[in-house]
């Protein structure tokens, strides 16, 4: 199973083994993942999910849709170039090893 590591806010890292096919978003809400608050469940309609990508790794995720784009304009914490809405990130083989940020506040 591919593999990734989340980073909250003071650097606890925490690496599950996510089923291909289940979001970067479900498996920390369902491990207890502290950082992803998930309020609408992974409908991509509010943005606490919100997580930084490892730069080096963006390539690897799935390209991002305009309604994700226009979710992260209203993001609690800033917007970056590596933003992405976890909810949006399915995980695939090629992601085996993704590393992703949580922001300071999701709300």
């Amino acid at each position: 199973m591919p593999r990734v590591t989340y980073i909250d806010n003071d650097g606890k890292q925490t690496t599950l083994d996510i089923a291909v096919g289940t979001s970067v978003m479900q498996a920390a809400v369902f491990n207890g993942v502290d950082g992803i608050v998930a309020e609408c469940g992974g409908s991509c309609m509010c943005a606490t999910c919100h997580v930084y990508v490892q730069e080096d790794q963006l390539s690897r995720t799935p390209p991002m849709q305009d309604d994700e784009d226009a979710m992260l304009e209203g993001s609690a914490s800033p917007r970056l170039p590596n933003s992405r809405l976890s909810c949006q990130l399915v995980m695939t083989a090629e992601m085996d090893g993704l590393v992703v940020r949580m922001p300071e506040t999701q709300t």
